[in-house]
């Protein structure tokens, strides 16, 4: 009974916290008006992962409740996708980018093996999707842009993942996956902290 209930917690926390997830992204953006150290590489990748997450989950008839969030993680990562691509002055290129993801969507259920084969590269693409946020912070040195509330949520749903995966399919790829995503999630969001901390001190000591 006691597994039943965490089950449920960690499930519907974790869809309502991605029902939101993205939005102080979304809104730090447009109050900026800007897209500095926010990287596109990185969205992109992201949005990878998250359509051969769910194809695949979807594919082998997984439980409902352990990847509804991925849809609206996609809608939202669409939405950011736009954001960025207008403040980059880029927005024509988003056609190009939408008949990408969908037939590359299309692609990946044409056969089982491909569908496995993507699955296992989606931890690979996540992985790197991560890596290219740090890489443009570490870059830019500035994550006045960034929302640490997202990263911190991100990290949170990944963390209950694991349980639910643990308890429910007990897919391995899949729970190496939301482990390796929680250590990269906490890295980037520790990052962001470190940066916004020294912007907050270098802007008292001016």
């Amino acid at each position: 009974m006691q597994t039943d209930t965490l089950l449920h917690v960690a499930n519907f926390s974790t869809l309502f916290m991605c029902m939101v997830i993205k939005f102080p992204q979304i809104f730090l953006l447009m109050r900026a008006k800007s897209s500095t150290g926010v990287s596109l590489n990185s969205l992109l990748l992201e949005m990878t992962g998250y359509i051969v997450f769910v194809t695949y989950q979807m594919y082998y008839d997984y439980p409902p409740p352990t990847y509804l969030e991925y849809p609206i993680l996609i809608a939202q990562d669409v939405i950011l996708l736009l954001l960025i691509l207008h403040y980059n002055g880029s927005l024509r290129q988003s056609l190009i980018y939408a008949l990408v993801f969908i037939g590359g969507w299309r692609l990946l259920t044409v056969d089982k093996w491909i569908i496995d084969l993507a699955m296992s590269l989606c931890t690979f693409i996540s992985a790197t999707s991560k890596l290219a946020q740090l890489q443009c912070l570490w870059k830019s040195k500035d994550a006045g842009q960034v929302s640490a509330l997202t990263w911190t949520m991100a990290t949170y749903t990944c963390m209950a993942r694991i349980y639910t995966t643990t308890v429910t399919t007990g897919d391995m790829q899949v729970l190496v996956r939301f482990i390796a995503m929680t250590l990269l999630n906490m890295w980037v969001l520790l990052t962001v902290l470190y940066y916004q901390r020294q912007s907050r001190a270098s802007k008292k000591e001016d």
